[in-house]
């Protein structure tokens, strides 16, 4: 029987080759499209609130042709949604404005491109802060500035609940209705189109709102190259290279296991993914920037957040993970061929986040001798106090910070001679009085509790709003014929 290996099985093939001296050599021209032509898509963020010096290094250390920024997660949406609630003129990456009015002499004088997903749940008020940051500067032209919408389902969700789209919960199978009432955001994910129109609109900065993350990479792709929409395989490659830029630096040796302590990270290169038409594509960075792109670093992020290798789905193609072929060409370049596609689903996924209680989470440090002890100790004098105050909460949890926090039971027992330990202790409840009484009980263990305490200079644990997560999923034409494309001059 001849099956395809998993992810991680063929990944492993190819890094046996580099093992035994595969040689860098020359990429060859292939026939496609443009013929031997690249395009270098740069990831310029990976989060709200990556580094800010990041896409500046991109735009100015070597020659790009688009920058890409990816803002948005799950919970950044609710967030954002609370501010807009609290100021109409809110909702999108604040960040984004500040960046863009530092880096736009640069993108019109290269001719460089925008895309992001910086404008949240409010892409015109996006738009609007950035004509303002661009009105006094001096430019060889204006900026052109697209702003997609239509991904935000809040004003239309009861009209779509009615209609009988029930936005069942993707893993319980229960319908949107049972917490209809506290809904906070609701955003479906965008594709690819969305951001070829606004590029064949000529558009210098995409502005989008939920968009998938790979989106942000492929989309330029497909514009460049005319990749059709059906072609699977092409659109495959483009989805993995998105994978690969989406979590910027992660790809080009931050957050990696292998050989960490030699990887100079003070000034590192984000990944750039240089495309040919047939869509292969190296995956390097800028040759006068710290980091390391190797098949260890790439391979890492490949399975970064990976379920089902076989099927990563997105808006316009499902990827087939297990596929993939990495072939390391030494100097921070890294080649991805192989991709297989097939054909997308008829669905859009929409991510919901609700209101689901409240939570506090407070520390203190105990130091030796018998840290885990005493610990351990004021952690019982802890619960047994919010049981005597009649306090009852959905979930008490406890974890000892330097005592096997991180790995749980495969840690095995602490040693009884760690210098210190970390008490952490929180709660969540949907009563906000029962979580703020418990965020005035940590105070007292100082006096009244184990000895040897200290690292309590910070307060009374702050009482949040828990946003819980509700995946769903939607026929995409409900939401796309909604989707607005509209660029202009700023």
């Amino acid at each position: 029987m001849n099956e395809r290996p998993g992810a991680t099985e063929a990944l492993a093939l190819e890094d046996a080759s580099a093992a035994v001296g595969l040689e860098e050599r020359p990429l060859p021209a292939r026939a496609g499209l443009h013929g031997d032509r690249r395009v270098r898509v740069a990831s310029g963020q990976g989060f709200w609130g990556d580094w800010q010096e990041a896409p500046k290094l991109q735009v100015r250390r070597g020659a790009i042709d688009y920058l890409m920024l990816d803002y948005l997660a799950e919970i950044t949406m609710s967030i954002m949604q609370k501010q807009r609630d609290r100021d109409p003129a809110a909702g999108y990456a604040r960040d984004f404005v500040p960046l863009m009015d530092d880096l736009i002499p640069d993108l019109l004088e290269k001719e460089i491109r925008v895309v992001s997903n910086a404008g949240g749940v409010n892409p015109e008020g996006c738009r609007a802060e950035l004509g303002f940051a661009f009105a006094d500067a001096s430019l060889p032209r204006r900026p052109r500035v697209a702003v997609i919408t239509g991904d935000d389902l809040m004003d239309s969700l009861d009209d779509l609940l009615a209609a009988g789209h029930e936005l069942r919960h993707m893993e319980t199978g229960e319908p949107l209705s049972a917490v209809r009432d506290r809904v906070a955001a609701a955003n479906a994910y965008l594709g690819a189109e969305p951001i070829i129109e606004a590029l064949r609109q000529e558009a210098d900065i995409v502005v989008a709102g939920r968009s998938t993350d790979t989106a942000l990479t492929y989309a330029p792709l497909m514009h460049e190259f005319s990749w059709p929409a059906d072609d699977w395989d092409r659109l495959a490659h483009g989805v993995v290279a998105g994978h690969i830029n989406e979590c910027g630096c992660q790809a080009s040796g931050g957050n990696s296991l292998v050989d960490w302590r030699e990887i100079d990270l003070t000034l590192p290169g984000y990944p750039i993914i240089e495309a040919e038409a047939d869509g292969t594509f190296v995956v390097t960075k800028h040759p006068d920037l710290g980091g390391r792109v190797t098949w260890a670093t790439v391979a890492e992020q490949v399975v970064y957040e990976l379920g089902d290798p076989r099927e990563y789905i997105t808006p316009d193609v499902i990827a087939d993970f297990s596929t993939i072929r990495l072939r390391d060409l030494g100097k921070d370049r890294v080649r991805v061929e192989g991709v297989a596609g097939r054909a997308r689903t008829d669905k859009l996924k929409v991510s919901i986040a609700y209101h689901d209680g409240f939570k506090a989470v407070g520390d203190l440090t105990y130091a030796w001798p018998d840290a885990v002890d005493k610990a351990r100790r004021a952690d019982e004098i802890l619960r047994g106090r919010l049981r005597h105050l009649g306090l009852e909460f959905d979930e008490i949890r406890t974890e000892l910070v330097g005592a096997g926090a991180c790995h749980g039971p495969l840690a095995g027992a602490p040693s009884d001679d760690l210098p210190e330990v970390t008490l952490r202790v929180g709660v969540r409840s949907p009563d906000r009085h029962a979580v703020s009484r418990f965020s005035r009980e940590i105070a007292p263990l100082i006096l009244a509790g184990p000895p040897t305490v200290t690292g309590f200079a910070g307060g009374r644990p702050r009482v949040q709003e828990v946003v819980a997560y509700w995946p769903a999923l939607i026929d995409r034409g409900i939401v796309e014929s909604n989707v607005k494309v509209e660029t202009m001059e700023l």
